[in-house]
């Protein structure tokens, strides 16, 4: 019996009474069946020591060492970002004091759109509160402002793209993950006049892989569609000047609209959009989320602007982090851990059980100081449950060494298979 089920046949059990929290605890216990819900690790972490940090765990405090992170070249410690922020904080205060429309375009904001604007050679940016956000107001605000638009979206699309198809109300269709083929097919079948908007990301955080941004462009320049990127696991880590995937293989000309985040490779908060003016203008002017919500305030402002800056004249984080990765899939390769191909930073271990992949997540932590959060469904399919590792330019080699001892203490303990993975599951 699913959790709907449960909860009609305990509504009609109970007749005009309702214990309303019979409701929440069967959804929960449905999720804990299933091996599904979901426990937070409480961290802290030490400035000037990541990836080290402090588990506050049932027993107490200890020492830990994230190997999971988002923060993946480690700017939220950055002398230059942090500076910036208590600067700001100093001479502005903390909050943004309103929305954008009441008084809440704090100058650091502006400055921050500008800066957004050149990473990805576009003409504006418009921020967000976060990239979750960003996606799910601004393709459905695009998407409702085309006429009869047409959403075609890669099989993979995170969340937040999938949430603003849905807002936007507008017809949606499937084209298989990364496989150009079939999108041309559905390209060619819609109406040629009719308005459509192409959505991938440009680097899939669960697998690693990379969307053919040239080839997508080529289809949309001849059927007639826009383009949108969504590059939050990219920008700041490829490129030369950090703007992403589309920067690095030189598509960012050809991509109508990039979408971003602030809180990964720029170790701050927040999400954004950058494309042509009237774009920009349209989705300011017209988008809820972002008209009827308070401003980023101008410390985080100040702080991913520094970030930015020092990425796009900085190429030594994205060496470092590049050269970590490389190490971490070879030495995990040695030791015959199931690593999933990947030509990216990401670096995920396949398990394939949900709750070995929670146990596995638990003894690294627990035993070994080490966190890693299992990935499991439905943020990936059931059967394809793993543990996604993010390196970072500050993972010597002693912790990538003791990572791979504890992994293969752990894989013993559980009995997992050892196989060479080619290529992605299911």
């Amino acid at each position: 019996m699913g959790a709907c089920e449960a909860m009609n046949f305990v509504a009609r059990s109970i007749g005009g009474y309702k214990d309303y929290n019979v409701f929440f605890d069967t959804a929960l216990a449905q999720l804990r069946d299933e091996r599904r819900y979901r426990v937070f690790a409480d961290l802290e972490r030490i400035a000037g020591r990541f990836p080290r940090a402090i588990w506050h765990s049932p027993n107490g405090p200890r020492e830990v060492v994230i190997w999971c992170s988002n923060d993946y070249l480690g700017m939220a410690q950055h002398p230059e970002v942090v500076s910036a922020m208590v600067a700001a904080a100093w001479r502005m205060g903390i909050g943004a004091g309103g929305t954008r429309n009441i008084a809440g375009t704090n100058h650091p904001l502006v400055e921050l759109e500008r800066e957004l604007a050149s990473l990805h050679g576009k003409e504006g940016a418009l921020v967000f509160t976060s990239g979750y956000v960003s996606n799910q107001t601004g393709i459905a605000t695009v998407a409702r402002l085309l006429p009869n638009c047409l959403l075609l979206s890669d099989a993979l699309n995170h969340n937040s793209m999938i949430e603003g198809i849905r807002h936007s109300g507008a017809e949606r269709q499937i084209w298989r993950h990364n496989d150009t083929g079939h999108l041309e097919q559905l390209l060619r079948a819609a109406d040629p006049d009719r308005p459509k908007l192409i959505l991938c990301e440009s680097l899939y955080s669960m697998d690693g892989d990379v969307a053919p941004l040239h080839r997508i462009c080529d289809l949309a320049e001849g059927y007639g569609a826009m383009t949108y990127v969504d590059e939050v696991h990219a920008v700041g880590m490829y490129g030369p000047h950090g703007g992403g995937i589309a920067d690095r293989d030189g598509a960012m000309a050809r991509i109508d609209i990039i979408e971003g985040t602030l809180a990964k490779a720029f170790g701050c908060l927040g999400g954004y959009i950058a494309a042509n003016a009237n774009v920009i203008d349209a989705v300011r002017s017209y988008a809820p989320g972002f008209i009827f919500t308070t401003a980023l305030p101008p410390p985080i402002c100040a702080a991913a602007t520094a970030a930015i800056r020092h990425l796009k004249a900085s190429n030594t984080e994205r060496e470092r982090h590049q050269d970590r990765a490389a190490r971490l899939k070879s030495v995990l390769g040695a030791a015959r851990l199931p690593v999933m191909a990947s030509d990216t930073h990401i670096v995920p271990v396949h398990v394939g059980d949900p709750e070995k992949c929670k146990l596995a997540s638990d003894l690294l932590l627990s035993h070994h100081g080490i966190y890693i959060q299992p990935i499991n469904y439905p943020t990936v399919p059931r059967g394809n449950e793993r543990l996604r590792i993010t390196p970072s330019p500050y993972h010597d080699d002693a912790l990538i060494d003791s990572l791979a001892e504890a992994l293969d203490a752990v894989w013993d303990r559980l009995e997992l298979p050892r196989r060479e993975v080619q290529g992605r599951f299911g």
